[in-house]
């Protein structure tokens, strides 16, 4: 297979309400609702947007955005002033991210988020804001059961809240750009690629991850929004006088980031110990109270679905609805007895609800006719591999279908990944689009390939150690 042009592999700029992507189906429109949570009313409301202005289509993103599809450029400006209208968006000026940071669901302090200005006071002085909280958390007081989630180690939200502002005020940061902020809890964020990774090591005090594998710390909470943005000040200089070799920071040779870590005076720490992987899907128990995590089949479901998936949370009395990392959304605060019959209804809509659903384990792009660059019909295809190849998936092994060489879906590697290409997919094991192809393959060789005892289920599940797809 011919290398590409590096122009070609390049997935453009991020979207948003404001600068939507032409797309095969419309300009695609992503929305950034402020926290990254709704309530089931702005749900409702979101899911009648897309049916009046776009084609009916939603999705989440691996970052956790909503996105519509299917808008006319010609409506997209009254689109965009009800969204700004009503606060379902939080759009800021400029050309880097629009969210800098990925936070898990159920680690939401809604009543302790700082606001804007504490924040920035924060910031400032070096001190965690006291809007009825500080970073650090009590231990969890929650029953531990399979679908427990114990009271994070730290404020996470509060903490991204304050590296958001933060990273406002560096020029230069590509719109790609990605920190995440994980509490250290069992909704463990390690399968998801970013430029830093701030984890909670012990209570108020986290460690700081380069993508080269080094770790930074341990430093205070307090201190990490000064610390995140040294790396983030220096990695947007290096991108701003090399854009092309230097788009994320693990494009830096190793002198540039030694640099790096000097300018922060941290020493360098042993990595945060490995945590299972996390469930993705059903009923979980947090310090707050009951929640439920559902996800939709590859990102995307109609706005039908979504309407009436509001309307189930509203009968619900769900507090809000957190955007899921894992494609899907969190259920926070449901009443007493309500979590079941909430799951139960999602299902019914064929949406996912159980951790163990085969969908999870399969990541897949909008593919055709959604993008003009598609070679296939990623979607349909995934959920033909989500049944053919349960037994596979059961192992732990991930697939990813990239509709062509762009990746848009997944970054990371996969146990298998599948690169449209001339009516059929270059066959990937343990890599990402780029990889090596093993093999070029229309999709009903593949199914019948990955059936148990087949070559390419051996092979795969040989492989089958990177965890769930992030």
């Amino acid at each position: 297979m011919n290398a590409p042009a590096p122009e070609a592999l390049r997935r453009g700029w991020c979207p948003s309400a404001l600068k939507p992507m032409e797309t095969g189906d419309g300009w695609l429109v992503r929305l950034h609702p402020p926290g990254a949570v709704l309530t089931p009313a702005q749900l409702i409301r979101i899911a009648g947007l897309a049916a009046h202005y776009g084609n009916g289509l939603v999705e989440i993103s691996a970052r956790g955005n909503l996105q519509i599809r299917g808008v006319a450029l010609s409506t997209h400006p009254e689109l965009v002033a009800t969204l700004l209208a009503e606060r379902l968006v939080e759009e800021h000026g400029g050309d880097g991210p629009q969210r800098l940071t990925l936070v898990a669901p159920f680690v939401r302090f809604p009543s302790h988020r700082p606001h804007p200005e504490e924040a920035r006071s924060a910031v400032s002085k070096d001190v965690p804001a006291r809007s009825g909280a500080s970073f650090e958390t009590r231990t969890a007081s929650a029953p531990q059961d399979e679908g427990s989630c114990c009271e994070p180690r730290i404020d996470a939200p509060a903490l991204a809240e304050v590296i958001e502002i933060r990273g406002r005020t560096i020029p230069g940061l590509p719109a790609k750009c990605l920190v995440i902020i994980d509490d250290g809890g069992p909704l463990s964020l390690d399968g998801f690629a970013c430029d830093l990774r701030v984890v909670a090591v012990a209570s108020g005090t986290v460690a700081i991850g380069l993508p080269d594998g080094r770790w930074l710390g341990p430093v205070a909470t307090a201190r990490a929004p000064e610390q995140v943005a040294v790396l983030l000040t220096a990695f947007a200089t290096h991108h701003r006088d090399n854009p092309d070799a230097i788009r994320r920071l693990r494009d830096l040779p190793p002198t540039l980031l030694d640099e790096m870590i000097l300018a922060t005076g941290l020493s360098q720490t042993t990595p945060p110990a490995a945590r299972p992987a996390p469930r993705r899907a059903g009923r979980f128990v947090t310090a707050q109270g009951e929640a439920a995590l559902i996800g939709l089949p590859f990102g995307r479901c109609d706005a039908g679905t979504l309407h009436r998936l509001g309307e189930a949370a509203l009968r619900a009395a769900v507090a809000d609805i957190a955007l899921s990392p894992w494609r899907g959304l969190a259920f926070s605060g449901p009443a007493p007895a309500a979590t079941e019959p909430l799951l139960a209804f999602a299902k019914r809509l064929g949406l996912i609800v159980e951790p163990d659903d085969p969908r999870l384990s399969i990541e897949a792009c909008a593919g055709k006719p959604a993008c003009l660059r598609a070679q296939s019909d990623a979607m349909a295809d995934a959920a033909a591999l989500a049944e053919a190849a349960a037994p596979l998936l059961a192992t732990g092994a991930s697939i990813h279908v990239s509709a062509c060489i762009k990746s848009c879906a997944r970054m990371a590697a996969s146990d298998l990944t599948l690169v449209g290409r001339e009516g059929g997919y270059d066959v990937i094991v343990a890599g990402t689009t780029r990889g090596e192809p093993i093999a070029k393959l229309d999709l009903p060789a593949i199914l019948a390939r990955l059936r148990p005892g087949q070559d390419l289920f051996t092979r795969v599940s040989e492989r089958g150690t990177s965890g769930p797809s992030g």
